[in-house]
């Protein structure tokens, strides 16, 4: 890397780290965040405490691991201050590449050993794709084609944590936090981005979040339209078709009263063949892919509500050329009028929470805390997302033709014979 490119990037880091700084509280937080964003952003294949400690000061490394440790784990610092913070400083350059457009809902997971670090549990984990002792967190992140940014994070802490007085006294979970599903973390930071006034987009998620009625009927309460995976069993009446039952509530008896209701995957089957086009979409800034896309107006089966409150939606299939029958379904609220390619467009743009959880991981390490307690799990990860929201506000300094990922520093030399905890070669 030219070296005034180098010098240039830095004086921009160090700019973005004194912005952080004003929601860091003491003074005396500033070095160890700054060392805490750069420790992240420097290449390694660990980024937990202790490796970043030897990178940034390797001539106190045992110091400089305390201090550290001390700003992660135990500093009361508010991360939605710092994220807000984050979000005021790479919000301008996201949009000097195109408006925000989207919503991105998910959740990542952590394998974990053990069973004390906070809200560990046997549960799914999407890193492995199947069920493990782990971690998960839920995000909502602001999109547009260009570049996404984590703005809300939170760990879903499973209903035997939530009763378990021992445990979460020893992971400091606050009083105030309680079971809540992931489809409710994910309507509350919803609810929270629509209070905070963030620039508005369209709600993405896939079919674990998308399947909960009352998520996508909160989210329309809110004014925000989706497009949001299904799972092909979802009842609904065919095209064309309402309800019969009017000014009662539906309930877990819809399929006896309302024998009209059948399956999306029974609605796919009986499309006529002109009703599938194939579409196009972008993914990123230059690459287009294409399938095969059907589209009709539906109205779902929700439990519990009123049939005549049940408004028209978008059902879109993605059924590619040579499976053997649709790979993906969708829900949408966006205007009966919208072009196809747009509806399209918008399901596809949900890639973009994998590219963020893909480099927040790789990069800058978002899944190598080693702590147990509440307070320096989301520290962590709020560290992570400030050091990912840099890289992203450096994307449009990067030429063409130069690698994807900015490095603006060197790392220092480790001192010499050290190795981490942990790692094969350690005494």
């Amino acid at each position: 890397m030219d070296r005034k490119v180098g010098e240039r990037a830095e004086v921009r880091f160090s700019t973005y780290v004194e912005g952080l700084g004003s929601e860091l509280g003491h003074a005396d937080r500033m070095g160890p965040g700054r060392d805490a964003g750069t420790g992240l952003i420097l290449p390694g294949e660990r980024e937990s405490v202790e490796p970043m400690a030897a990178k940034t000061a390797p001539a106190r490394t045992s110091a400089q691991h305390q201090s550290l440790l001390h700003f992660v784990g135990v500093a009361a610092w508010s991360d939605e201050k710092v994220l807000a913070k984050v979000r005021q400083m790479v919000l301008p350059s996201m949009q000097r590449q195109g408006p925000i457009e989207a919503w991105i809902i998910d959740d990542t997971g952590f394998p974990k050993h053990g069973k004390h670090s906070v809200g560990v549990q046997v549960q799914y984990c999407g890193q492995l794709g199947k069920e493990a002792n782990c971690q998960v967190a839920v995000s909502l992140s602001i999109a547009n084609h260009s570049a996404s940014l984590p703005v809300a994070y939170r760990l879903y802490l499973p209903k035997e944590w939530d009763t378990d007085k021992v445990r979460r006294k020893k992971a400091g979970v606050p009083k105030d936090i309680r079971f809540k599903t992931k489809p409710e973390i994910a309507l509350n930071q919803i609810r929270w981005a629509c209070e905070a006034g963030l620039p508005r987009g369209v709600a993405l998620m896939d079919a674990a979040y998308g399947v909960d009625s009352r998520l996508r009927t909160g989210m329309t309460a809110l004014g925000v339209s989706y497009v949001v995976g299904i799972q092909p069993k979802l009842l609904m009446w065919p095209p064309g078709t309402e309800p019969k039952r009017k000014g009662r509530p539906l309930n877990n008896t819809g399929r006896r009263d309302e024998p009209d209701l059948i399956s999306a995957k029974r609605i796919t089957r009986d499309l006529p063949n002109e009703s599938w086009q194939t579409i196009p979409w972008r993914e990123g800034s230059a690459e287009w892919l294409s399938s095969r896309f059907a589209r009709v107006r539906v109205r779902v089966g929700h439990t519990q509500l009123k049939p005549e409150l049940i408004s028209e939606e978008w059902l879109l299939i993605e059924w590619p050329a040579g499976e053997a029958e649709p790979t993906k379904y969708w829900l949408s609220t966006l205007p009966a009028d919208i072009d196809f390619r747009e509806l399209v467009d918008f399901a596809k743009l949900r890639w973009r929470i994998e590219r963020d959880y893909l480099e927040l991981k790789q990069e800058v390490g978002l899944g190598h805390f080693e702590g147990r307690g509440w307070r320096g799990f989301h520290h962590h990860a709020t560290m992570c997302i400030a050091a990912y929201g840099f890289l992203v506000s450096e994307k449009e300094t990067i030429p063409p033709s130069a690698p994807r990922r900015p490095a603006p520093f060197q790392a220092s030399a480790l001192p010499e014979g050290y190795r981490p905890r942990g790692s094969p070669l350690a005494a």
